[in-house]
């Protein structure tokens, strides 16, 4: 295939490896562990994988090359959206595996779960792998949404895991897949089956984090990749000085990328969903809000602006958050617990609204016929509301722009208001990952194989002190039913890995608490530019600042 001069040079790039990771490796155990939440569910539901220790990897004092490991082969699933970085888990594990006996083999099973499943897959050579490094994307093997939730599926997957001598299942995912993951390995276990099931921390969404896992892979790159484009708009929008940008940013249900990129480019608005909950506000609260600012720098001749807004936050406005739990409900099956089937949209609306609560059907039919159709409509398949098809920032802008007209006509607003209107998702998913992206899933793939050659299964491969230069960085894995509580999916209670939100207490949002007023009223703009690779190590290996701050750097 064809290849830009950036791919062929990015293809000579080594990754860093963690010290511990650079040679044969002790696993030193830690205490046992128990899960954030429902402890007495998540023990009974996995007795086989709860409460096993945290483990770090430490660097082996020998001269030799530690013990002989018999050949073994090792499968790897793809699971969820696409998240940069996702390539180089691969190699990582990849080179992991060989360094550990030249005969031992990766499979990748095509297109996410459902490759297992249907025993579509393909052995990974020297070749093939060299192909991707370092490469942006999910193509290399494809991924898919597919649930592994059932036993015929968890047995159909033994099958192709037997006939291909595989030991070891890793599965690249979010909180969601990485459930999934948990649930495997439990069954695996119970059955005494001898597959080891591990699990490595993907999504953009920043979700997927807690004390043990310090960010997931891909936020990095994505925020960066978005808070370039915003930089853009904002040179744009103190050039034109004419619009406001209206930038819906993916994320799903938490403002972390929203977050991260307020303190990059430092935004006249960014909304934070998990505080516009805690303040329990209306969508005419927030719509005031903004329209406060607009009003305003419109006052000091400043007709423009921009806006962030998390692209789940429309779940957080605590009215349409109890809405859409009943919405949940409704749209599902009870003797199946899958969504139900309709004829037609508009039958699925009609049902809807024939079977909400007087209250909440208020509040559904107060909202823009297609916000109220998107939000009736199916969810994704693990039940949540597919809040990249609601048109948040359109909304949002056309209800400040009535709001301005109303204030103008009582003498309150005498300003311009022109809006423009952009989503940023997909433009950041499968970008060349940063120098930290590669670095980082090169170290979770490679950590991964170790976690397999000491006989772990049920556990998360965990990279930490990430802050530090990568030599430094700590290597080890943390139980999954560690982070496990239980949720209600679907219409019904079920264990799940806990989603982080945007600590509000936290330093991230604490410091940009602290400027969000400056930036309002003054044009603070900050140009981050595209992604470096080559260079000062300030300029190209820098973590995101929501990290930096986290860890008080």
């Amino acid at each position: 295939m064809k290849k830009s001069a950036l791919q062929v040079a990015r293809a000579a790039y080594q990754p860093k490896l963690p010290k511990a990771l650079q040679g044969p490796v002790v696993a030193v155990e830690g205490a046992a562990t128990q899960s954030v939440g429902n402890q007495e569910e998540i023990k009974a539901m996995f007795p086989n994988t709860y409460g096993m220790p945290v483990i770090t990897f430490e660097r082996q004092q020998t001269t030799d090359n530690g013990q002989q490991i018999a050949p073994f082969n090792v499968g790897i699933i793809l699971s969820g959206g696409q998240a940069p970085g996702g390539h180089n888990v691969i190699s990582g594990l990849y080179d992991g595996v060989k360094s550990l006996g030249k005969n031992c083999k990766l499979y990748g099973f095509l297109m996410g779960p459902g490759g297992l499943v249907d025993h579509k897959y393909v052995e990974f050579t020297d070749e093939f792998i060299d192909e991707y490094r370092n490469t942006g994307g999910f193509d290399i093997i494809g991924s898919g949404r597919t649930k592994l939730e059932k036993v015929e599926q968890f047995e159909s997957g033994i099958e192709i895991l037997r006939k291909l001598g595989i030991k070891a299942l890793v599965i690249i995912g979010g909180d969601d897949s990485n459930t999934n993951a948990c649930v495997l390995a439990e069954y695996y276990a119970a059955k005494q089956y001898g597959v080891q099931v591990i699990g490595c921390p993907k999504t953009i969404d920043g979700d997927l984090k807690n004390d043990q896992i310090e960010t997931s892979f891909g936020f990095d790159t994505a925020c960066k990749t978005y808070s370039e484009l915003i930089g853009n708009i904002q040179r744009d929008c103190n050039s034109a000085r004419k619009y406001w940008h209206f930038i819906k940013l993916m994320g799903r249900s938490a403002s972390h990328i929203a977050l991260e990129c307020a303190l990059e480019t430092q935004p006249n608005i960014c909304l934070i969903s998990e505080e516009v909950e805690q303040k329990n506000m209306s969508l005419d609260d927030v719509v005031t809000y903004i329209a406060k600012i607009v009003a305003d720098r419109a006052a000091d001749g400043n007709n423009f602006g921009t806006v962030l807004i998390p692209e789940g936050l429309i779940e957080f406005i605590p009215a349409i958050k109890k809405l859409i739990a009943e919405l949940n409900e409704v749209l599902t099956d009870p003797a199946t617990g899958e969504s139900r089937e309709f004829e037609s949209k508009d039958a699925q609306v009609a049902f809807v609204k024939s079977h909400v609560a007087p209250e909440n059907l208020a509040v559904l039919e107060s909202l823009p016929k297609d916000v109220e159709r998107q939000l009736c409509l199916d969810r994704d398949p693990h039940g949540n509301v597919q809040v990249s098809l609601i048109e948040t920032e359109k909304l949002l802008s056309a209800m400040v722009g009535m709001k301005l007209d109303a204030w103008k006509k009582e003498g309150k607003y005498s300003g311009k208001f022109s809006a423009q209107h952009h989503f940023f998702g997909y433009e950041g998913r499968c970008a060349a990952p940063s120098n930290y992206d590669a670095d980082y899933c090169y170290s979770l793939g490679y950590n991964a194989s170790r976690l397999i050659a000491n006989g772990k299964t049920g556990y998360m491969s965990v990279i930490k002190n990430t802050t530090a230069p990568a030599t430094e960085w700590i290597a080890g894995g943390v139980p999954i039913t560690m982070m496990m509580n239980m949720e209600r999916r679907n219409g019904a209670m079920k264990p799940v890995i806990r989603k982080a939100l945007v600590e509000l207490d936290g330093a991230p949002f604490k410091f940009f608490a602290s400027k969000r007023e400056e930036w309002a009223k003054n044009t603070c703009y900050v140009y981050p530019g595209p992604i470096q690779y080559w260079g000062p190590s300030e300029v190209c290996d820098q973590c995101t600042k929501t990290l930096a701050l986290e860890q008080g750097k």
